[in-house]
């Protein structure tokens, strides 16, 4: 399976057209048609479904795709590294985290770097700690921010100075606004959207449930998000009240929204981690030695 015809594979997958692609490929439809019926022959699976209009993935061509790009980007990255090793450190660095208000602290790292070695880019990667801890994992990143509690058994890692407050984001006509903090009591009788990452793994490992108490399983969860952006368009839209972070969406003055802390308190840290044993480029490893300077006792 050669590289280039995989690039051909994502380009007609992306746009749903064998001529779109061929124009933008640069190269002939026949050519690009052939490519594409080789690699379906070899690997005796059809990846197309072909009809006058457009062009759609089977369920082997989704799965290629994926696989395709993932490989893409890991080949590019490793091209980036070898062309970054030059006498003046140039080159990039891969960050994923979630939501957070501590990714300040990593935009100070960041603006400290570009000062003294402007060819230095960073990639922003935002998902959930599954979406980075896997994405991590296959070279795709070099660094990820998780909110604890995660498992880092398998990466390095530093804590953050900082911390994120849980509370409750709602409109500001909500009854429970006028509230000072929000109790377990308070979301009993009322729909939550909470995330699914909390759901999933925050969840399980008890810290919600215990906060929570003996009524855990007396909410009612009508919505999840993975990003508070989505979350709080919901909340707007009058369809609960999102369990979230602090300083992650907008509650200013001029928003319509509200957040207020649980009581009691809860916090979750953070950790900036990487795998272990990881051969860096001269960009990350820059990096690495600025977050270290920074953030360790």
């Amino acid at each position: 399976m050669e590289f280039r015809v995989l690039r051909y594979f994502i380009a007609v997958a992306r746009e749903g057209s064998m001529t779109a692609a061929a124009d933008f490929l640069h190269v002939t439809q026949p050519t690009l048609s052939r490519q594409l019926k080789d690699l379906e022959q070899e690997l005796g699976k059809k990846l197309f479904i072909r009809s006058s209009h457009r062009i759609i993935l089977t369920d082997e061509g989704l799965l290629l795709r994926k696989r395709a790009e993932e490989i893409i980007d890991l080949v590019d990255k490793l091209e980036a590294e070898f062309s970054s090793m030059e006498e003046t450190i140039s080159g990039d660095v891969y960050i994923g985290g979630g939501e957070t208000d501590a990714m300040k602290q990593i935009a100070r790292v960041v603006k400290d770097l570009q000062l003294h070695y402007p060819n230095i880019r960073h990639h922003l990667y935002s998902g959930n700690e599954d979406d980075v801890t896997e994405r991590l994992d296959k070279g795709l990143l070099d660094f990820g921010i998780l909110i604890q509690p995660a498992d880092l058994s398998k990466y390095n890692y530093i804590n953050i100075p900082a911390k994120d407050i849980w509370g409750v984001i709602m409109r500001k006509d909500s009854p429970l606004a006028l509230k000072d903090t929000i109790q377990a009591v308070d979301l009993l009788n009322v729909p939550l959207i909470c995330s699914r990452q909390a759901m999933k793994q925050t969840f399980s490992k008890n810290e919600f449930a215990d906060w929570f108490g003996e009524d855990f399983d007396k909410l009612n969860v009508v919505t999840t998000y993975n990003l508070a952006y989505n979350a709080a368009i919901m909340v707007e839209e009058g369809i609960g009240y999102a369990i979230a972070l602090d300083k992650i969406v907008n509650t200013s003055s001029d928003s319509n929204l509200c957040f207020r802390p649980l009581e009691p308190r809860l916090e979750s840290g953070l950790n900036i981690v990487w795998k272990k044993h990881q051969s860096f480029s001269a960009a990350a490893d820059m990096f690495l030695k600025a977050i270290q300077a920074k953030f360790s006792n």
